[in-house]
């Protein structure tokens, strides 16, 4: 059930239509002779990743493996916190060095946590590329990164959280813009979803 001051984007159908799109999309990328990587930002990224190989599989044909990076000890606000970092790995099984990896996230807000994300593929070590793809484009970026593939822009306010939803994850897949309540602190995490 979709809580209050949620706005719905997208639901179950077009969602799955975005990702049939980005993924003939992304099919066209790959080069002979080069390995192509998905390579998803934990924890929606990766599931999302995972939709997408499957369907480069279904409709072109294609074996595209998946790996999931976790930025947790590459975030810039890193120490800003009393908690501990919760970690829930990297993995990645297969060789970055001389490959196509494409960065899959769910959300691009800031720029932030892809910049954590390329530095830690970065230290597996040199692709030939590294492309980006999202599920939403929510703009309002500080740092110079841009998706090469959005599947969806979304005109939002700085205040605004974009919310994606992906099963397993979560019970349903959908989009939902949640509007600030009066008075809130427009804290964010990295990724543009509310500070706990």
């Amino acid at each position: 059930m979709r809580k209050t001051g949620e706005r719905p984007l997208c639901d179950a159908a077009t969602i799955d239509g975005l990702i049939s799109a980005m993924a003939d999309e992304l099919s066209r990328w790959v080069r002979a002779g080069v390995p192509f990587r998905l390579v998803g930002v934990r924890t929606r990224g990766v599931v999302l990743a995972e939709r997408l190989a499957e369907r480069m599989r279904d409709r072109a044909g294609l074996d595209v493996p998946v790996g999931a990076v976790d930025i947790t000890l590459y975030r810039d606000d890193l120490g800003r916190s009393q908690a501990w970092p919760v970690l829930h790995g990297t993995e990645i099984p297969f060789a970055i060095e001389g490959a196509d990896v494409v960065l899959v996230d769910d959300v691009l807000f800031t720029g932030r946590t892809i910049r954590a994300a390329l530095n830690a593929i970065c230290d597996l070590g040199r692709p030939a590329s590294v492309r980006l793809v999202v599920l939403v484009d929510r703009g309002h970026r500080e740092l110079p990164i841009q998706a090469e593939l959005p599947g969806l822009g979304v005109q939002t306010e700085r205040a605004d959280h974009v919310r994606v939803r992906l099963t397993p994850v979560d019970p349903v897949d959908e989009i939902v813009a949640i509007e600030p309540a009066a008075g809130a602190s427009s804290a964010a995490a990295p990724d543009g979803s509310p500070q706990p």
